[in-house]
C-alpha cells in the first residue's frame, strides 16, 4: 500500500500535475520524505533519460523505501511526526 501511494503521488509531482505538502497528499511525513527523495532522485533522469526511466526510478526508489519504512510490519516512530 505505501509503495502504490506514495508512487502515485510522486509521479504526480514529478509530472507538475500536483505538488503540496504531505498535508494535501495524505501522506504521513515520512512517506512524504520518500516520495521527496524519489522526485529528486527521478528528475535528472528524466531530463537525460525520459519520462519513462523517471518513474522506473521512481517506482524502484518508493519500494525498496516502503520496504524498509515497514521491514517490521509497521511503520516506524517517524510515521507519528
Amino acid at each position: 500500500m505505501c509503495a502504490r501511494i506514495v508512487a502515485h503521488w510522486a509521479c504526480e509531482v514529478l509530472d507538475g500535475s500536483a505538488y503540496g505538502g504531505y498535508r494535501s497528499t495524505g501522506l504521513s511525513n515520512g512517506r512524504y520524505g520518500i516520495l521527496r527523495d524519489a522526485v529528486d532522485a527521478a528528475r535528472p533522469v528524466r531530463e537525460h533519460q525520459g519520462a519513462s526511466a523517471a518513474r522506473d526510478v521512481i517506482s524502484r526508489h518508493v519500494r525498496e523505501a516502503c520496504a524498509e519504512r515497514h521491514r517490521t510490519g509497521g511503520p516506524d516512530e517517524d510515521a507519528r511526526r
